[in-house]
């Protein structure tokens, strides 16, 4: 066997169409590109959405609502789990730290302490904001809310 011997496996390969070389090829003219229109000029690139002219899916739909973009999302915390950290740890201070340690915070979120549940324990609370119920009631027993 020598190098000028090797053929490819039969059937694996197909005759290569010459586009583009005259009339007697039967693919000269126009080379398969039809009359006129974007696809038959060269450097032509469908774009993303095109819909050959018709309005656009994401252009006929239409649009509602609204992204405020200085929206922010508090993660929420209640007075009951709060309650439930300091018996469990005998704490009297509970700040972003202590919440992360106890894994109910996660990474740099937001906290808000909502008024859900019963505080028995004086504490001093450190959150990013406050309710007005959570922030009465940890008052009402003693304790003080700062706002980070």
């Amino acid at each position: 066997m020598k190098l000028n011997s090797l053929k490819p496996a039969a059937g694996s390969t197909h005759s290569r169409r010459r586009i583009g070389r005259g009339p007697g090829s039967g693919l000269g003219g126009t080379s398969t590109r039809g009359h006129k229109g974007a696809k038959a000029r060269s450097g032509y690139k469908r774009k993303i959405g095109f819909e050959g002219g018709q309005m656009p899916l994401q252009r006929r739909i239409p649009k509602a609502g609204f992204k405020n973009i200085n929206h922010k999302e508090y993660l929420a915390v209640n007075l009951s789990v709060l309650q439930e950290l300091a018996d469990a740890k005998g704490l009297t201070k509970i700040g972003l730290a202590e919440l992360r340690e106890a894994g109910i915070l996660r990474g740099k979120a937001l906290v808000k302490v909502l008024g859900n549940g019963e505080l028995k324990a004086s504490l001093a609370v450190e959150a990013n904001a406050f309710s007005k119920t959570a922030e009465e009631a940890i008052k009402a027993v003693g304790g003080n809310t700062t706002i980070i």
